[in-house]
């Protein structure tokens, strides 16, 4: 696999990765007990951009490695992979 490929994967593992680790840990401003005026109440209190970018690149990297381990160590292909997923084909 080359870099461009693995870059290429990674990626999409972290931009995926970002959208599940961003609720984690989310305060509300009517949780916090704070809304401020012309907000609404669901909008987050405290929200910390580096601190999602942390944790979603940690999440990302046992993702990544784990897949490269599959791939590179093991040997599996990308058929063996998606052959462990569940058939939805009714």
């Amino acid at each position: 696999m080359g870099f461009g490929t693995a870059f290429a994967i990674y990626f999409i593992i972290w931009w995926v990765a970002l959208f599940v680790v961003l609720p984690f840990g989310l305060r509300t401003q009517y949780e916090a007990g704070e809304v401020v005026p012309g907000t609404v109440a669901s909008a987050p209190a405290n929200f910390s951009l580096w601190r999602v970018v942390l944790r979603t690149t940690l999440v990302s990297g046992v993702v990544f490695a784990a897949y490269l381990g599959l791939t590179m160590y093991f040997g599996y292909t990308m058929e063996d992979l998606m052959a462990l997923a569940p058939d939805f084909s009714y």
